[in-house]
Order: structure tokens, then C-alpha cells, then sequence
């Protein structure tokens, strides 16, 4: 059985963007990103996100969405490098018999990018509030007299704590 292919109209759209723009995409990738690879990797990604997303530019936008659109894929890529090395540099301080398996690793490192996702998602004093109380183990009463803030303050803000952290774990 065939996936269900985006709507005609969207697949030209998209197949006019590719043609117009996918060679100044990957130019532009390859010179910010100094690899070749990535950069066809990113530019590829880019247009999938447009399938995906189905929101295209508007008349004249192109490059400029396109561009912030792979922006933000480096972006994530950053990141996901980032916290993937923090990993493996946690992991290479404990001793061999206590090294978790290849599979162990690959869900700990997804767990962190959504917890990291949850976290990137909330407002700042959100985020702080969910800290404090999550990582911390503050209480609410004891969260609003470090920030400043008062008890219902606290109590909103661990509302949108939770609801991001619902958003980005049902989000897919």
C-alpha cells in the first residue's frame, strides 16, 4: 500500500520551490555550513518540512522562508549534537560493566531531546518555576518567595509547565 501523497496543488507548489530555490538552498547551506553533506541533508529537510507542514511561503517569500526554515533545522541539529556528546561524555566516566547498551542509549537520548524540547518550549519564569519545583523539589509557596511572584503566579505557571510538556509529548 502507497502513502497518501499531499494534495496536487501542494506538490506543485512545492515542486516550484524545489526547482526555483533547492540549488540556492544547498549553496547557501554549504557555505554557512562548510560540508557538503549536511547542507543536501538540510535542503532535503527543508522541503520535507514543507510536505509535512503544509504551509508555504507567500509570493516572494520564498528564499527567506526556506532559508529560516533550514536555519532552524541546524539548529536542531546543533542541539541534538550538543546534548547527545554531554551524554557520551557522562557516559565515558563510568566503569565498562556499567555501560548501558546501544538501544538503552538511543532512548536516553531521546528522552532528553523532549525533555529538552519541554523545556525550550515554556517562557522563561515558566521554565524556572518548573525547575525549581521539578529538579529542585521546592514547594509552590516556597517557588513564589524565590522568584518573587505570588502563590497563583506559581500555580499558572506550572499550568503551562504541564501543558507544554503535554504539547511536545503528544505533539507526534
Amino acid at each position: 500500500m502507497t502513502p497518501a501523497f499531499p494534495d496536487p496543488s501542494l506538490r506543485q507548489d512545492v515542486h516550484r520551490l524545489y526547482h526555483d530555490h533547492h540549488g540556492w538552498l544547498q549553496g547557501w547551506l554549504r557555505r554557512r555550513l562548510g560540508d557538503r553533506e549536511r547542507a543536501a541533508d538540510i535542503a532535503h529537510d527543508t522541503f520535507l518540512r514543507l510536505l509535512v507542514t503544509r504551509r508555504l511561503p507567500g509570493v516572494g517569500e520564498g528564499r527567506r522562508y526556506l532559508a529560516q526554515i533550514a536555519r532552524n533545522l541546524v539548529i536542531d541539529q546543533w542541539r541534538r549534537q550538543r546534548i547527545e556528546q554531554a551524554y557520551l561524555d557522562s557516559l565515558s566516566a563510568l566503569p565498562e560493566p556499567e555501560t548501558p547498551s546501544l538501544e538503552t542509549r538511543a532512548i536516553v537520548i531521546e528522552t532528553l531531546l523532549l525533555i529538552d524540547a519541554m523545556l525550550d518550549s515554556m517562557p522563561a519564569r515558566v521554565r524556572e518555576a518548573f525547575l525549581l519545583s521539578q529538579f529542585e523539589g521546592l514547594t509552590y509557596p516556597q517557588v513564589a518567595a524565590r522568584l518573587g511572584v505570588s502563590l497563583s503566579s506559581v500555580q499558572k505557571y506550572m499550568t503551562r509547565a504541564i501543558q507544554a510538556c503535554y504539547q511536545v509529548l503528544y505533539a507526534e
